[in-house]
């Protein structure tokens, strides 16, 4: 935080009289250039961006253990409770809905009562559903309980990405919310991975842990900046920005100016409405929102992720547990050691290709799979070619299509805005998980080909969309985003 501003006393050198031969005039300069100073502070301290980081994603890990609970979970909750596949669909699916009604309200809870603010209703309804299900004697409390974490996770879902990008400097803003999906695909992994070996009541009570961290954890992070100057909290929004960028002395003048200056221009604009995002300054960052996220769920991530075991069990192998767990460990290091690297490094576009591209093999090997076995050939490969393309599928989502959507949407909508489209956007999103995750059992009584073709349908055009809509975000501050959109649509 500017300590290369003293001398060389302070880098712990001492100077011999040598340097009384030196011109005065070129005594060490003592004021840094706009561009210097604005260097030093994105290579300042981040503790306190990566600790606000550390307590939202505990959001994202509670989704990740709402969406992976049902998948090892489903025999042992039908013979317990006696549930039949339609009872049990619901059970699975009715998360989703919950998650709609999330996305319908996440938008206006998070701007009038804060991004925190927020968090915390997500969390205490997480909470209370948690301990309906670990409770539940039937179908009813059961779909209660489903419900509330679902209603959590779909704030959640539009949040945790938002608040991250408003805190996160824009050289670490792409890596830092990729730790979104992360969380994501660690809490479905270990949902899926516990689920093999506990109970699913048990199972049930893991999901309020990082609800309760996430709770103490907003005790000890700033609010959003960002959301701070829109409010008119001019002290709040200061102190927020000097601690997120390592402390008073932090050089933030730039940066505390560009937000500022932006948030001047929306002050004269009038509140937005679902209608006002159908005009045309903003229609294409809602055609980008709204594609991605259509896209993103019909590509199958909820049916395969919420019914992976019986998805094994139906290809033939004899239990569902080993490709859960293969399924389970290959989502964390595959998005860790890959997609956080290239979310900053090759951009969002090319991952978004790469790994649609890769999604659409996957339901490709595993639709041949069920072919193959229909048709009663080569037997001793459908198993292995039905992992195979699960395993692929899951790899490749978790590298770019799992990510990188919520990284766009948290970055191409302008703040006055960003409330109502993220709540369209994220109900988008979860409409089409409902519509997934509710008819997949049906689909697969159908045609197990015919689904996974279907799935494999929209990865191709998704590779399509990318390239012909979406635009690269990739080291542009959230500002420098909407002034490329608008100039774009004023040409078009």
């Amino acid at each position: 935080m500017g300590i290369e501003q003293y001398g060389d006393i302070e880098n712990g050198e001492a100077n011999g009289l040598e340097d009384l031969e030196k011109p005065f005039i070129e005594k060490k300069k003592v004021f840094d250039s706009e561009e210097e100073r604005e260097t030093r502070r994105e290579k300042g301290s981040i503790g306190m961006v990566l600790l606000s980081t550390a307590v939202a994603v505990c959001g994202s890990f509670e989704f990740g253990s709402c969406v992976g609970y049902s998948a090892p979970t489903q025999s042992a909750i039908r013979e317990d409770l006696h549930l039949s596949l339609a009872e049990y669909s619901m059970f699975g699916s009715i998360l989703t809905i919950g998650a709609m009604i999330g996305a319908i309200t996440s938008g206006r809870v998070s701007d009038s009562i804060g991004r925190k603010g927020a968090m915390r209703i997500s969390a205490v309804s997480c909470i209370t559903g948690w301990l309906a299900v670990y409770f539940s004697m039937g179908a009813l409390f059961l779909d209660v309980g489903r419900f509330l974490t679902g209603y959590g996770v779909g704030i959640f879902s539009f949040l945790v990405p938002v608040f991250i990008a408003e805190i996160a400097p824009k050289n670490l803003r792409g890596g830092l919310t990729t730790l979104n999906q992360l969380m994501i695909v660690s809490g479905s992994s270990i949902a899926f991975s516990m689920g093999t070996i506990i109970t699913w009541r048990t199972l049930a009570l893991t999901g309020l842990l990082p609800c309760i961290a996430l709770l103490i954890g907003l005790f000890f992070i700033p609010e959003s900046p960002r959301w701070l100057a829109k409010v008119g909290k001019e002290k709040e929004f200061e102190a927020a920005l000097h601690k997120l960028r390592g402390g008073k002395d932090a050089y933030v003048s730039r940066e505390a100016a560009e937000i500022q200056a932006y948030i001047e221009t929306l002050k004269g604009l009038p509140k937005a409405q679902i209608k006002d995002l159908f005009d045309r300054k903003y229609i294409r960052s809602v055609t980008i929102g709204v594609g991605l996220m259509v896209l993103q769920q019909f590509g199958g991530i909820n049916g395969i992720g919420f019914y992976a075991s019986e998805t094994f069990v139906a290809a033939g192998l004899s239990s569902g547990n080993i490709g859960t767990l293969a399924y389970a460990i290959i989502q964390v290091p595959i998005i860790t050691i890959i997609g956080a690297i290239l979310m900053d490094k090759s951009g969002r576009r090319p991952l978004l290709m790469v790994s649609a591209s890769g999604t659409f093999i996957g339901c490709f090997l595993t639709a041949t799979s069920f072919f193959l076995k229909g048709q009663s050939l080569l037997l001793g490969w459908v198993p292995i070619l039905a992992v195979s393309g699960v395993l692929i599928y899951i790899a490749s989502f978790s590298i770019g299509m799992g990510a990188v959507p919520w990284v766009i949407m948290s970055e191409i909508f302008p703040i006055h805005v960003k409330g109502v489209a993220g709540s369209l956007v994220v109900l988008v999103n979860w409409l089409g998980a409902w519509a997934v995750s509710y008819t997949f059992n049906f689909l697969m009584s159908w045609s197990s080909t015919g689904t996974f073709l279907f799935y494999s349908a929209f990865c191709a055009l998704t590779v399509l969309f990318v390239a012909r809509v979406v635009p690269e975000t990739k080291g542009k501050t959230l500002e420098e985003i909407q002034d490329s959109i608008n100039t774009e649509t004023r040409i078009k």
